[in-house]
């Protein structure tokens, strides 16, 4: 893969300087026109062997392009804040809105390429983070996202005269570490590790482009010119969006009864014998995220299901047994425009608690296999992949030691007339009811339909989806309540057992 960037590359003077003048004036033109069209992003990685120019070209960008339209992210150690959540949380939170591009330093292969050089990776942790690389990129290009990665490539020979060059000079020794001194020691194995990484993480929509870097003049045009080509390629595509179908096909029934369809719906439950079990599951509740070992894991509650089951109900009367200080409640409506300007994901990493915390989404990110399927917001290829993002998204949280719990409420036809119609009639609930309630009534098929398909797409070990039968409200907020202390009682009795 290296074999074309050592062929001696070299571009002199004068050509640079032609080439130099028409390439600015066309990125330029070309930034402008992305921020004009604001339908997707640019990220450039920059990745390499040392010294060969990551910084100078992140810096040489900067200079032929607005400054204002493009951003640079470098990644050291993770801080205390990101070490509290996911791993790829510190990655969304940096991507650029659409019309805007940004400069990553190795992006989500610095720790990969970290572990390599410090011949740290377990061989299944490796594969389990070249596969969460593979999915991310794959749901980026997927949404619009042009991803560019580059490697800047020096021989053994051209990086032995580079840090030789570098450390003879006072005013560039400082660039030159020990840990480039080690890496030309071991230059053979370090190249056959990262030549396996970029083989296998080499996808069609995301490919990496090696570019020769002992020449900067060489280097610094082969980089503008692949930005310039792939960026002009982007924008003259029908769609920067992916129509393809990379999902099973879903199975209707033959006999047209759905998973909703088969759910006990009507349970009993006194109001004296809701308030005696109220109070003992909150204390429960409060009892366990007050433990030292909840210090270590994070809640997140996803609550689902139709309109006036009662998830806000459900909701308060967990955080009634909370600290205020430490949960946050997240009700989901429609995207901002900030939200609408990055991938779909983007908007529920963001709200990600740290250790210790617990978030509670009112509505979630399944509203694109939901609301965004039934009303048609979402096109039919954005709603089937979208099945196995979540998946990847609540696998890729839960094993960051964020607990995902699922509920879905669901009441009966009549149920949800009958609690519109107290809505209307109650000044002070008058909020809770729109007309659009009122539409969606007539697509309730639909959305069961869909909300049978989701949990059964979804519904997975780390993340199982709890489905609530919701006519007798009482009943569906214990059952709530129960279901998130026995879930965290399990995690903290897993967390003791693994320590």
């Amino acid at each position: 893969m290296f074999e074309s960037a050592e062929l001696g590359h070299q571009l002199d003077k004068q050509a640079y300087q032609q080439f130099e003048t028409e390439l600015r004036q066309s990125l330029l033109s070309i930034q402008y026109d992305l921020n004009q069209r604001a339908d997707f992003q640019v990220v450039i990685l920059l990745g390499g062997v040392p010294t060969a120019g990551k910084s100078e070209v992140a810096n040489l960008l900067l200079k032929w392009l607005d400054p204002r339209l493009i951003a640079t992210h470098a990644f050291a150690e993770p801080s205390d804040e990101e070490t509290a959540r996911p791993p790829f949380w510190r990655y969304w939170r940096i991507l650029p809105p659409k019309g805007k591009m940004a400069i990553l330093f190795g992006g989500w292969y610095s720790g990969p390429m970290w572990d390599q050089m410090q011949d740290a990776a377990e061989p299944i942790a490796y594969e389990y983070e070249l596969a969460k690389i593979l999915r991310l990129e794959k749901m980026l290009s997927d949404e619009g996202v042009l991803v560019l990665k580059f490697w800047l490539h020096l021989s053994k020979d051209q990086l032995k005269k580079q840090i030789k060059k570098l450390g003879a000079d006072s005013r560039t020794a400082w660039r030159v570490e020990e840990s480039d001194r080690w890496f030309l020691k071991n230059y053979d194995q370090m190249i056959d590790r990262y030549r396996d990484l970029l083989l296998r993480t080499n996808l069609a929509d995301a490919p990496w482009r090696v570019v020769e870097s002992s020449d900067s003049n060489y280097r610094n045009i082969s980089v503008g010119r692949h930005i310039e080509e792939a960026t002009r390629h982007h924008m003259a595509r029908a769609s920067v969006r992916q129509n393809r179908i990379d999902a099973a096909p879903l199975m209707p029934s033959i006999d047209g009864v759905r998973l909703l369809d088969t759910l006990p719906l009507d349970y009993v439950l006194s109001k004296e014998d809701y308030k005696i079990q109220l109070e003992e599951w909150q204390g429960r509740l409060n009892g366990l995220v007050r433990q030292p070992k909840f210090k270590q894991l994070s809640v997140v509650c996803v609550f689902e299901g139709m309109d006036a089951a009662g998830k806000g109900g459900a909701i308060r009367r967990i955080t009634a047994a909370l600290d205020a200080r430490q949960y946050r409640t997240i009700p989901i409506a429609a995207p901002t425009e900030e939200e609408r300007a990055q991938p779909y994901l983007w908007r529920f990493w963001r709200h990600l608690p740290p250790h210790g915390q617990l978030t509670l989404f009112d509505r979630s990110w399944y509203g694109r296999v939901l609301v965004e399927r039934v009303e048609g917001f979402a096109s039919h290829a954005d709603w089937m992949r979208a099945y196995g993002e979540i998946n990847d998204f609540e696998a890729q949280i839960a094993a960051a030691n964020v607990l995902v719990v699922k509920f879905w409420l669901a009441i009966s036809n009549e149920e949800q007339l009958n609690r519109f119609h107290e809505r209307e009639a109650i000044e002070y609930k008058r909020f809770k009811i729109t007309e659009e309630d009122w539409r969606n009534r007539e697509k309730w098929d639909d959305y069961v339909t869909a909300a049978s398909d989701l949990i059964e797409r979804t519904s997975t070990p780390n993340s199982p989806w709890l489905r609530v039968g919701a006519n007798n409200k009482y009943y569906a907020r214990i059952a709530v309540l129960r279901h998130l202390c026995e879930r965290i009682e399990a995690a903290l009795s897993q967390q003791e057992q693994s320590a």
